[in-house]
């Protein structure tokens, strides 16, 4: 998928990507990934499907869908720089996002955001309907060598 609204190239073609911008803004800028290795980067991008946008200046957001492309999706990692905020940039990010899970016919998309509720609603998120069937399983604490993650998160 390409495609250009207000000069800004949105794309899914994974060599387009910058991962060492995606690397560093999710490590030092994120709340949700600090300390995150490049490695885990890398990882995650092989394993997802990305999406990245691009100004004549190189790339200035990035968000990707973990999805077994049949049924589900989670929609993680999403950002712009702080340049191009306001400019209707993560808008067309989610939107196009949204159109290819619509394209997977995937039934569910998830995500987890502290900070950015009224942009997901516009596109119909809501709040888990049945929150009592959801579980999880939570590693991080275990000792186990990860990435640092904030206890709050």
């Amino acid at each position: 998928m390409e495609k250009t609204i207000d000069s800004i190239t949105y794309s899914t073609n994974k060599d387009l990507l910058d991962i060492r911008l995606i690397h560093a803004y999710l490590c030092n800028e994120s709340y949700w990934a600090k300390g995150i290795t490049i490695e885990r980067v890398e990882n995650f991008i092989e394993h997802s499907l990305c999406l990245g946008a691009y100004s004549e200046h190189g790339q200035v957001a990035f968000g990707r869908l973990i999805t077994d492309y049949t049924s589900f999706g989670y929609l993680a990692d999403v950002f712009v720089l702080g340049d191009f905020r306001k400019r209707g940039i993560s808008k067309h990010l989610t939107e196009s996002v949204i159109d290819m899970a619509r394209e997977l016919k995937l039934k569910r998309i998830l995500l987890s955001t502290s900070d950015a509720h009224g942009l997901y609603s516009k596109f119909g998120f809501t709040e888990l309907q049945n929150p009592e069937k959801m579980m999880e399983l939570n590693l991080k604490d275990e000792g186990l060598k990860t990435d640092h993650v904030p206890k709050n998160s």
